[in-house]
């Protein structure tokens, strides 16, 4: 499946926009501020329906509108199609999802159907940034992939909800323990699917690094917020390591008024070794080359993820990445794409770019003042 058609009303500084594009993808060429990243996000918006760049939907709205609609339309070339759809009404909070026109029982059965992933700039902060965002990409990626995970993700932040209220205002432990059940419960589920996936995918992760980074290592890791589920393997052993950190860290928690072990407070490492043999971590010592590089094998990384979930090649979403990198180490994501990823490909460039994606075969488009210019 590939994204063929994209229409767009009021979204951004789109008023109304409609792009057909071919199966192998296109490159979007135009000063900064015209659109470029507006499309990008819009596609990926109907692969998780939310702004990758973390603006709540509100602002999404073309200003002077109330409403705004995204669809993107897949096809497989032999005349199979679906649609995927959303809009939101500013003036009624409300957001809308449809499958092939019909709303689905709940908005993560509409997750993924795009099959996209994108690579921006910003994505240096997965690695530099504080913990947060590193969840953060662990939740996107693993509510994609795997069946369950959104779920017992949510109802982990309902109990963690409940639990924090609870200590906050200094209510009696008997009062906060009654959530502890259901916050072990869906947490350590949370947990072992977060450390599965690191396990399974931390190899590969530090092939790409190298082959970024011109043969430098680089290794993933998961780091719990608790000792006592550093070695804890599979959801039990994880559960029960969870409960006796929680016992450990009740007066603590009593005192500073909220939950201080959990997924919540979980992150992953991006290592390297120093020229000393010690082991550095790139987001207090990395430098800038160094950070990018993590956060581009993280990425591909998730490409390779969403591969093996939906059973096609993802599609590629490349925000300007060349600016920002060496020479070397763009070619060589380009090699990447080129060897290994056979999927459809977008990408964005403030100017011809002299890096060639595709062998050089994407129809170049130019875009001014949210209007795309087609040949």
């Amino acid at each position: 499946m590939f994204l063929s058609r994209l229409h767009l009303r009021n979204y951004r500084n789109f008023a109304e926009q409609v792009v057909e594009f071919p199966p192998q993808g296109a490159a979007l060429v135009g000063d900064n501020g015209q659109g470029k990243t507006n499309l990008l996000e819009a596609i990926y918006y109907l692969e998780i329906f939310r702004s990758f760049r973390g603006a709540p939907d509100e602002q999404l709205v073309r200003f002077g509108e109330e409403v705004f609609r995204a669809e993107a339309r897949l096809s497989d070339g032999a005349g199979a199609e679906r649609t995927v759809a959303a809009a939101f009404d500013r003036r009624a909070r409300k957001k809308k999802v449809a499958l092939n026109g019909a709303e689905p029982e709940r908005l993560g059965d509409a997750l993924g159907q795009v099959g996209a992933v994108i690579f921006s700039p910003s994505d240096v902060e997965i690695v530099a940034g504080g913990p947060g965002g590193r969840r953060r990409f662990l939740d996107i990626v693993l509510s994609l992939a795997q069946p369950g995970y959104l779920a017992a993700l949510q109802r982990y932040r309902q109990a963690l909800f409940q639990r924090n209220t609870l200590l906050r205002k200094g209510s009696a432990r008997a009062l906060v323990e009654v959530w502890d059940a259901g916050l072990v419960l869906s947490g350590s589920r949370v947990i072992a699917a977060r450390r599965a996936w690191v396990a399974a995918h931390a190899e590969s992760f530090s092939a790409h690094y190298a082959r970024v980074a011109g043969g430098q290592p680089g290794r993933l890791g998961y780091a719990p917020s608790a000792p006592e589920m550093a070695e804890a393997q599979g959801e039990a052993q994880v559960a029960e390591a969870f409960r006796d950190a929680l016992v450990r860290a009740a007066d603590r928690e009593q005192r500073r008024g909220m939950t201080l072990v959990g997924p919540h407070r979980d992150d992953l490492r991006f290592t390297t070794p120093g020229a000393d043999g010690a082991v550095l971590e790139l987001r207090t010592y990395g430098s800038g080359g160094q950070q990018r590089t993590g956060a581009i094998a993280l990425r591909m990384v998730e490409a390779e993820t969403i591969h093996e979930a939906r059973g096609r090649q993802p599609l590629i979403l490349l925000d300007d990445v060349f600016a920002e990198l060496d020479p070397g180490r763009s070619q060589r994501i380009i090699d990447w794409i080129e060897t290994e990823e056979g999927g459809q490909v977008i990408l964005t460039s403030p100017k011809p770019t002299d890096f060639h994606v595709r062998g050089d075969t994407l129809p170049r488009w130019g875009i001014r003042d949210g209007v795309l210019l087609q040949d």
